[in-house]
């Protein structure tokens, strides 16, 4: 079962799973994140990488802007579905990757230019952080969401703390490699 929100790439919709597993980040959220991350880097030409894809807005977004590849890891098979159809239905040449994030991180990594990191509240994020440096480009870019009223992300070494940005009941985390 799926439900529509309001998208990216020109203000399409997309699908995204129904249940409370997939949280989507909110239109006033991903307009801001992208708006800070011109700040922070040139996504025309990115390779990015979106780590607890959900619907693959944030992946899809930063295609539909001009980054170059965008690879969506996401392992439930609801959002999945999601992905793939969203992928289909605006055209966008995205990788998507059935894999539990901890497992990719595990592979040999490849340098991303913006990685994206929405996973659910209950995930601890300090250990994928840590793990995640050496996906992370020279002058890449890694922002993380999460609920404002919990901890900040603890900034593992080779990273830095950029700035936070809140949106109401999330907040956005930017570090950059160091």
């Amino acid at each position: 079962m799926t439900r529509i929100i309001a998208g990216t790439a020109g203000g399409r919709r997309l699908l995204v799973p129904s249940g409370i597993s997939t949280r989507p980040t909110s239109d006033r959220a991903r307009e801001g994140l992208f708006s800070s991350l011109q700040s922070l880097t040139d996504l025309p030409g990115a390779n990015v990488l979106d780590l607890y894809a959900g619907s693959g807005a944030l992946g899809l977004e930063a295609l539909s802007r001009g980054a170059a590849q965008a690879t969506l890891v996401e392992d439930d098979p609801r959002a999945l579905a999601a992905i793939r159809s969203n992928v289909d239905a605006l055209g966008l040449a995205a990788a998507v990757v059935d894999a539990d994030v901890n497992h990719f991180l595990g592979r040999e990594p490849t340098p991303y230019d913006v990685v994206v990191m929405d996973p659910p509240y209950d995930v601890e994020v300090d250990p994928v952080l840590a793990a995640l440096l050496p996906w992370v480009a020279e002058d890449g870019v890694v922002v993380v969401e999460r609920r404002t009223r919990g901890a900040a992300p603890t900034v593992p070494a080779g990273l830095r703390e950029e700035r936070s940005r809140r949106y109401g009941e999330a907040t956005l985390w930017y570090f950059a490699r160091s």
